[in-house]
């Protein structure tokens, strides 16, 4: 009995030796099995973190840069220099107002004399009173766009063949009232009618009543799409020639 005691115990030593024997082996060994774990986990070619922490540049600090500006859009309206020329065209103001004549007797006498000559040939009924009146070479009154007979030219430009018609057009021309032209100029002239130099939009409804005795309602109409008249005129110079007598602006 007691040898079986004394083999137990012997045992139990052995076992408490190998086991503290083994505790003492396992605590020496850990800490270099953890190093060769982790380096183990390292994937080959990958640089570690402290390298990586070394080889990164420290971050500058940002220079202070000047504010982004945006250009300005050029101006709608370009203002002129100081010295700029104006090409633009001057404001005259409005026109003048025309001086419609109606007393014979006061203009020069020889205009006086060469409109009564005209209205008497006229009233005649006979065309060929007129051509003492038309005058010859550089003097002789305009009756059209060429230098053919001025008589044959009048008949040609009547509704008849005697020329009738042309002569009434032209006691009513005579008959109304007139304006200067082109004072103190070469072209300087009385003509008649005075419509000639207002603008048929400036008639006042007396002026239209004289109007409509040299023409028609449709004439009229067709006169105000160009704004001036544009019937038969006459012309007499201030010394008494017989200038013109034409239709059209």
């Amino acid at each position: 009995m007691e040898r079986q005691t004394s083999a137990c115990r012997t045992r139990a030593v052995r076992l408490s030796a190998l086991l503290f024997a083994g505790l003492l082996a396992s605590s020496l060994l850990t800490p270099h099995a953890a190093l060769a774990l982790s380096e183990l986990k390292q994937i080959p070619g990958e640089v570690s973190q402290d390298k990586k922490t070394k080889d990164v540049p420290p971050e500058e600090k940002p220079r202070d840069k000047a504010p982004m500006q945006i250009p300005m859009p050029d101006p709608l309206v370009n203002k002129a220099t100081p010295h700029a020329k104006d090409d633009t065209v001057e404001d005259t103001g409005p026109a003048a107002p025309v001086e419609v004549l109606s007393d014979v007797s006061k203009i020069p006498e020889p205009v006086a004399r060469m409109r009564e000559l005209i209205v008497e040939a006229a009233a005649s009924g006979d065309i060929e009173r007129l051509r003492p009146l038309l005058g010859k070479g550089p003097t002789q009154t305009q009756v059209g766009e060429t230098d053919a007979d001025p008589i044959e030219t009048l008949k040609g430009l009547s509704g008849d063949p005697q020329g009738i018609e042309i002569l009434a057009i032209l006691l009513d021309v005579l008959s109304t009232g007139f304006v200067l032209t082109e004072k103190g100029t070469p072209d300087e002239a009385y003509v008649w009618p005075y419509f000639t130099e207002k603008p048929l939009a400036s008639l006042t409804p007396p002026e239209k009543v004289d109007l409509f005795r040299l023409v028609t309602a449709g004439d009229f109409a067709e006169m105000e799409e160009g704004g001036n008249y544009n019937f038969y005129r006459v012309g007499i110079t201030p010394d008494g020639q017989w200038k013109f007598f034409v239709a059209g602006d």
